[in-house]
């Protein structure tokens, strides 16, 4: 579980502002609230309980894409697309021998 606002933020430990999320992707995301796109821009980060999944990513093949400028700052700064992260999305998509 991950607080969407931090606490540190000023973000409660409610079932609103709490989200399922992997290890990998908690350690990531830290307190943050927002990054910097690649223009140095301040953008916030996708917000799993306002923001629609599909408006802001895609998945294509193994990798999960940025569709928005939100969605292409999350996934960069959650590292969706690490080499680790593709490589376990391969072995759930394999079947099963």
């Amino acid at each position: 579980m991950d607080h969407i606002i931090s606490e540190k933020h000023g973000g409660r430990t409610t079932a609103g502002n709490l989200a399922f999320c992997c290890a990998f992707c908690n350690r990531h995301k830290g307190a943050d609230i927002a990054t910097l796109d690649s223009r140095k821009r301040v953008v916030p980060l996708f917000h799993p309980r306002r923001d629609k999944w599909h408006e802001h990513f895609q998945i294509r093949g193994l990798q999960i894409v940025g569709l928005t400028v939100m969605g292409r700052a999350t996934a960069k700064l959650l590292k969706f697309n690490d080499p680790a992260r593709l490589e376990e999305r391969a072995a759930m998509a394999s079947p099963k021998a």
